[in-house]
């Protein structure tokens, strides 16, 4: 740069400068002004009882307060309605039933549940693309499980669940000609709702897991180091004694502080700095989600002591220990209609082997999974938080679209574990769901093992004398000490709330806020992103950052060694007597066996409808994927053919798993019993035509195609004939 230059360029510089200090003073002003909404948003938002974030409206249908055994839980109806083209939707050709001059089926009613897990209801609906959004879209009556801030007094776990059987039965009333209702669960609704689906599943049809926790002590090394903060603070006493100290209620704050501190770089920084950065565009989401971020609920010291000691401590769920009442275990077996599980591998609440784990601990293996008759189908998203699995537009319109979408394909799905494997743009919303079977090993191979799970039973029998040792010796002084005025003062310094209240019309000294940032927003000068101060902003951003993870990661590699330094000890391991048993329990065992004694394959019983219905899923066996498609043509021979289209959906459904668990058993004996159930000759040369429609759905005959369509011809006692018209790898 010669002399001549250099003013030049100084000039342009510190006009640069002066463009940036505008602007950053301008941006200050408004983010605070941001905040102060919140604050008031937050007021506003407790002075109108906190109910749901829901952008739908809805009504009332049963208010669980006023049942004989009271709960702050209640169910209504979305009464919004957006109805679309399903077939365009879908991007399917659908067979119209009044083509066919029959009525058309009702849609199973879906009944939505979110997480009580310190925030108020209403995530799952918070936006019009969302899991509501999408049940509308396909036309499905959609129920929401609410609740309020107060728990009613002495309320437990096994009212609640009572109390979500009421309201499953009330929508399984109002809709007497539709399946048995979807029940889909978010986070820690979602064992809620395999608890409901396990106690009673004559009433509910498939059960939706969206990032929720079934195995709490799975995880990976150096990955997942929420799991180890249980042990770290001795187990389940520190949750009496703030229960104790909140006059026996349980503060949902303190969760959603433990949540923020999961990821201390966006609570400190990232969150605030993308609002401040970009204030032009990001008010209304910011003040959205935080309406819901901090509306914290309260629970009984009853139901808190339940859910951390029998759940996240204790693991009894997929152990099969839990008791909701006394003398009565729940046993996740006992869920009848297909499970899908929705998990993300970038979700640090719930990651895949929490979601997904229990599965090879309840069942021994995809053959015991076959042989109860039972599906289970499991998605993974690769990178979406735990947040976005109910919160984000683009999930919404996609995996949520296909499970809710699927929902009539996913019962006639032979017994089985799959993956539901979705392909396709979220720009175009034009998506192929395709079903690949799995093994258990599939699910292994995400941990890494299960021998870093041994500790915890250790930390499960050291919560037990804690919370005994608490009981007995602290208890009594600190219930003595404790008011519902001293409760409610520690409630409200709580810093939660404090940075809330604290930022908002209630300081006087921010009063004048609102009309300096009304001055701010109308003299608007936004900065060039080529300014290059705006470039130093985001790297010393992405600095403070990149600072911020160093301290959690290195917090949370501290925190997973001093766990294992402490209950790895043989000293410990001793004193509980666990050292002759460090093998992880089975699950169930019994009651499986039991159940499965006590079904006989009937392998010759049935007629046409029976036999038909066999061949069909033994031709679905031979291909380990199941695309739409394959369910298109097998729906359309059913609407169609002369014996299948009289029998009613129900019992259609009960003759397809009866069946396929019959060929499970011995498919030999089951393909070898179709002459004697179709006795007539035209009957069994139309049911080798109706197994060929379904091998050539791809259009050519696969090599294990070939060889069904073979053994079922041989069963059928028809004589040789050409069967196969290409090959296909």
């Amino acid at each position: 740069m010669n002399i001549d230059q250099k003013p030049e360029a100084l000039a342009t510089r510190m006009k640069d400068f002066f463009d940036y200090s505008v602007d950053a003073v301008q941006r200050s002003i408004i983010f605070m002004d941001i905040l102060r909404k919140r604050g008031n948003t937050y007021i506003e938002h407790l002075k109108s009882g906190q109910p749901p974030v829901l952008t739908f409206n809805y009504e009332m249908i049963l208010d669980g307060r006023h049942f004989e055994r009271p709960v702050n839980y209640a169910l209504v109806r979305i009464s919004d309605r957006r109805k679309r083209d399903i077939e365009a939707a879908t991007g399917q050709e659908r067979r119209r039933n009044d083509l066919k001059n029959k009525p058309e089926l009702p849609k199973r009613p879906l009944i939505i549940i979110d997480p009580r897990a310190g925030h108020g209801p209403g995530i799952g609906g918070s936006k019009r693309d969302s899991e509501i959004g999408m049940a509308l879209d396909y036309n499905h009556p959609v129920y929401f499980i609410l609740f309020y801030t107060e728990p009613m007094a002495g309320q437990t776990l096994a009212d609640v669940e009572l109390a979500e059987v009421r309201f499953v039965e009330e929508v399984v009333k109002r809709h007497p000609y539709a399946d048995s209702p979807a029940i889909m669960g978010n986070c820690q609704a979602g064992w809620a709702a395999a608890l409901l689906c396990a106690d009673r599943p004559d009433i509910t049809g498939p059960l939706v897991l969206n990032g929720a926790p079934l195995s709490y002590w799975a995880g990976v090394e150096g990955v997942n180091p929420m799991r180890y903060r249980g042990g770290l603070a001795g187990g389940i006493w520190m949750n009496s004694l703030l229960s104790d100290l909140g006059h026996g209620k349980f503060d949902g704050a303190n969760l959603v502080a433990n949540f923020e501190s999961l990821n201390p770089a966006n609570t400190i920084w990232s969150k605030n700095y993308q609002v401040y950065s970009q204030v032009d565009s990001e008010e209304d989401r910011f003040l959205k989600f935080e309406k819901w971020w901090g509306g914290f609920f309260m629970m009984t010291a009853e139901e808190i002591h339940f859910i951390v000691n029998n759940l996240f401590v204790g693991n009894k769920l997929e152990k099969g220990d839990l008791e909701l009442r006394r003398g009565e275990k729940i046993s996740l077996k006992n869920i009848e209609s297909p499970i899908l599980v929705f998990a993300s591998r970038g979700d640090n609440i719930t990651p895949p082997q929490q979601a997904l784990n229990w599965i090879p601990r309840v069942y021994h293996s995809v053959d015991e999974i076959k042989e109860r008759g039972q599906i289970i189908i499991y998605v993974i998203h690769e990178e979406i938080g735990h947040l976005g699995i109910f919160v984000s537009a683009s999930v919404a319109k996609k995996e949520h679209k296909e499970i809710i979408g699927n929902f009539d394909m996913i019962d006639y799905l032979p017994p089985g574990l799959y993956e539901m494997v979705i392909e396709g743009d979220v720009k175009t919303g034009d998506f192929k769901a395709s079903f690949e079977e799995r093994t258990l090993n599939d699910i292994a191979a995400m941990d890494d093992g299960t021998e870093d799970e041994e500790d915890f039973q250790v930390v499960a029998a050291v919560s037990d004398v804690n919370d005994d040792l608490y009981r007995v010796f602290f208890r009594p002084w600190v219930q003595l000490s404790s008011t519902e005025l001293s409760a409610e003062m520690m409630r409200w310094l709580h810093p939660l709330r404090f940075q809330r209240y604290m930022i908002s019309d209630m300081n006087p000294l921010l009063r004048p806020l609102s009309s300096v940032a009304s001055l701010a927003r109308a003299g608007r000068r936004p900065v060039s992103p080529e300014n290059p101060f705006m470039a130093l902003e985001k790297n010393v951003s992405a600095c403070i950052e990149d600072m911020l993870n160093l301290y959690r990661d290195t917090r949370d590699q501290f925190q997973e060694q001093t766990f294992r330094w402490i209950y790895s000890l043989d000293l410990l391991h001793h004193f509980f007597m666990l050292t002759g048993n460090r093998d992880l329990p089975a699950v169930n065992k019994d009651q499986g066996d039991k159940k499965d004694k006590k079904w006989t394959p009937a392998f010759d019983e049935g007629g046409t409808a029976e036999a038909l219905i066999r061949i069909m899923m033994a031709m679905a066996r031979t291909n380990p994927i199941i695309s739409r498609k394959h369910y298109t043509i097998a729906e359309g021979i059913a609407q169609t053919h002369k014996v299948l289209k009289k029998i009613r959906p129900s019992i259609f459904k009960r003759i397809v798993k009866t069946q396929a668990r019959i060929l499970q058993a011995d498919e030999e004996r089951a393909l070898a019993a179709l002459a004697s159930m179709i006795p007539n000759p035209g009957d069994r040369m139309e049911a080798l035509e109706v197994a060929r429609r379904i091998a050539l759905v791809d259009g050519t005959y696969s090599k294990e195609e070939n060889m069904m369509l073979e053994r079922i011809r041989k069963g059928l006692g028809i004589g040789p004939q050409k069967t196969a018209i290409a090959g296909k790898s």
